[in-house]
């Protein structure tokens, strides 16, 4: 009698996006987000775990639509494991933990050193590779100096490799599909009233936090079919400028797979002096606020 075979050994990576995927859910969980998106996390953990074949060749032979069709994988749990699968890590995840260095992650990038580095974060609100990424082939490197031609497809190049893209996937998403500023200044008041409130969980940061505290205020909140995560800036530029409970970074992605960031300032000086401001879309805010005040809109100028 042939004895039985020995169970299939996990797949090494299935096992690594799982493990990552029940992370996100403890801190999400743990940070007081919506008990449906923490067991969604948790539902494409097992179904993950449960495949009989690797994440990588679903996508090598399927592309993302593969991991779509999977149960409990909707469009953007498939992206979440797409990075998970072709970079090792999930920066969202180092947000949730508190380990974020995205000028350090920039800084990585060859022809990109930390001067350059920090002048991407600061002036262009880049923090992820992905979005240096879209920047290099949308034409937004360019209009900082010491951006090149050859630079840009350099550094094009290298990311290619390093996010490991393949077949319809190295096409770079259009930045499209951005929430209304009207929605994003909701999410900075919501974040902002109950963080006075103190009724946030709050984590301790590693950067610029050599005790470990937590001191840091998150939020986890929706409007409609997108999910936000909003934080005070930790960055070098908002302690240097005094900023650290002013800037508000909101994180946001929806079923589509449109994610991004943007940061709520209030400006010092100009037409906005005193209100609340999208960065980079400030036309949009001054038009939100002469709508609220019953004004004509002016042109626009986007």
């Amino acid at each position: 009698m042939t004895p039985p075979s020995a169970p299939t050994a996990a797949d090494p990576l299935n096992a690594h996006v799982a493990d990552q995927l029940d992370e996100v859910a403890a801190l999400l969980e743990e940070q007081k987000a919506n008990p449906f998106r923490v067991q969604a996390y948790r539902n494409a953990a097992a179904t993950v775990r449960a495949l009989p074949r690797g994440v990588d060749d679903i996508l090598d032979t399927e592309g993302l639509a593969g991991l779509v069709r999977l149960p409990t994988i909707g469009n953007s749990l498939a992206r979440v494991i797409e990075q998970i699968a072709t970079t090792g890590r999930l920066p969202m995840l180092e947000r949730l933990r508190g380990q974020s260095d995205p000028i350090g992650r920039l800084a990585s990038v060859p022809g990109i050193g930390p001067t350059l580095a920090r002048r991407l974060h600061d002036e262009l609100e880049i923090e992820t590779l992905e979005q240096l990424e879209r920047a290099a082939h949308d034409g937004t490197l360019r209009k900082v100096p010491g951006f090149g031609e050859k630079r840009i497809a350099a550094i094009r190049d290298v990311l290619a490799t390093r996010l490991g893209r393949r077949g319809s996937s190295a096409a770079v998403r259009e930045r499209a599909g951005e929430p209304p500023v009207a929605e994003l200044l909701d999410v900075d008041r919501e974040y902002r009233e109950r963080s006075e409130a103190g009724t946030l969980p709050r984590i301790a940061p590693r950067r610029f936090n050599p005790t470990g505290e937590r001191w840091l205020p998150v939020l986890h909140t929706s409007r409609g079919s997108r999910q936000y995560t909003a934080l005070f800036s930790n960055t070098p530029r908002a302690h240097e400028l005094g900023k650290t409970h002013d800037w508000v970074v909101i994180y946001f992605d929806d079923d589509r797979g449109v994610e991004g960031q943007r940061t709520v300032t209030t400006p010092a000086t100009g037409p906005l002096r005193g209100k609340r401001v999208v960065r980079g879309r400030e036309a949009e805010s001054e038009r939100y606020y002469a709508h609220e005040r019953g004004e004509a809109p002016t042109a626009d100028t986007d």
